[in-house]
């Protein structure tokens, strides 16, 4: 379905409003705008800047900068309007776009044929104690790595400096292999550890992938606490609990960088074209995408920046399809071909086109290479996703 040729238009030119500048978000755009040029699109984004979130943990290598792409040259690059501004959704907000096809926003009425809602979910959040040494993802998203880590050692002359992380999933991982690598770098003794609810890393992963990970942590001299609950990071210390038999206890820690993963709120059904569903019937120019959106359908619906892609293409040539005539849909049907998670700047382990065929070292860190230069090219309208 996705090779077959679009169906023939029914209007000049189209307008779609488009909630959310992520990665699904964009995928439609630069879809849209491939297939239809003279689309005309509203990017609706609270934020200035799109950011490759899942690059994040590389900012303990390379500037905050080169994770962002100013919603001013995506404007430029094509035409498009950006309005900086949150949009809140639910049921019948959004039954009344599908009726009346238009929306308020910063006080002016927006008309559209189709919204797509690419909003994405936000990463679990937990009190900041006073003394800034608890850290989430969204901190990083505001200053590098490298600069937040040393900021914190500048601030601290204990010669027994320990930094916990929280999480091992395959952002904590990623973090987690970054800072040592980081303190190897700058010649600065630490002790690091690792606090996983579970008894495995990377447990959401084929079994290898944990098998490996954890063998990397021991020869490298990485603590690690498994089946442990986080409670709070204090003044220099980490409170914890065991999970088989609820003692408590605490550890010295100078710093917590906490990854508890993503919080799905404001979940959107689909159907398998990717038109949101509400009381059980489909809005025919609603259509959803990225971390928000749940398909009903054979496809994939992990929260990955690869699913979001997916989808965010998709819902861009459904809308022209369904603008079209006879409005035959595409159904979604991607499988992700593969999963790399990085062990730092010279290591990695992952999977490629089945889950049974684990690749590490250099080998995986080719393939994610290929992989984030795809989406790069995908930003300069250049689309190299054969399906």
């Amino acid at each position: 379905m996705a090779f077959l040729p679009f169906n023939i238009s029914k209007q000049k030119r189209l307008k779609v409003v488009i909630a959310g500048g992520g990665y699904a978000g964009l995928a439609a755009l630069t879809n849209l705008l491939q297939f239809a040029p003279d689309t005309d699109i509203t990017l609706i984004d609270p934020k200035t800047q799109h950011l490759k979130i899942t690059h994040l943990h590389e900012t303990f290598r390379y500037p905050l900068a080169d994770l962002l792409v100013p919603f001013a040259d995506i404007v430029n690059r094509y035409g498009c309007r950006h309005i900086p501004a949150e949009l809140s959704f639910d049921q019948n907000a959004l039954e009344s776009y599908q009726n009346e096809r238009q929306l308020v926003v910063n006080g002016e009425m927006i008309d559209f044929d189709y919204l797509i809602v690419a909003s994405g979910c936000e990463s679990q959040k937990s009190d900041h104690d006073d003394s800034g040494n608890l850290l989430n993802l969204n901190d990083f998203a505001t200053m590098s790595g490298s600069d937040l880590l040393t900021r914190l050692l500048d601030r601290n002359d204990s010669p027994e400096l320990s930094i916990s992380v929280v999480g091992g999933g395959a952002t904590g991982i990623q973090f987690l292999f970054e800072i040592k690598q980081f303190l190897d770098r700058i010649r600065r003794k630490a002790e690091l550890r690792l606090i996983h609810s579970g008894e495995h890393v990377l447990e959401q992963f084929p079994a290898g992938f944990g098998t490996y990970a954890e063998s990397r942590m021991r020869d490298m001299n990485i603590a690690f606490y498994p089946n442990t609950y986080y409670r709070e990071q204090q003044t220099g210390k980490i409170l914890l609990t065991e999970k088989v038999t609820e003692k408590q206890f605490e550890l010295p820690s100078s710093l917590t960088l906490l990854f508890l993963g993503k919080k799905q709120r404001n979940i959107f059904t689909a159907n398998a074209f990717g038109q949101v569903i509400v009381n059980q019937k489909p809005l025919p120019h609603i259509f959803v995408a990225g971390d928000c959106s749940y398909y009903q359908s054979l496809g994939s619906n992990t929260l990955t920046a690869q699913s979001a892609v997916r989808k965010g293409k998709l819902v861009a040539r459904n809308v022209l399809r369904h603008a079209g005539f006879p409005g035959l849909l595409e159904p979604y049907l991607h499988h992700e071909l593969g999963y790399v998670v990085s062990l730092g700047p010279s290591d990695a382990v992952g999977w490629l086109v089945a889950e049974g065929n684990l690749i590490t070292g250099i080998p995986a860190l080719t393939i994610k290479e290929i992989v984030e230069a795809q989406y790069d090219l995908l930003l300069a309208g250049i689309d190299t996703y054969l399906v």
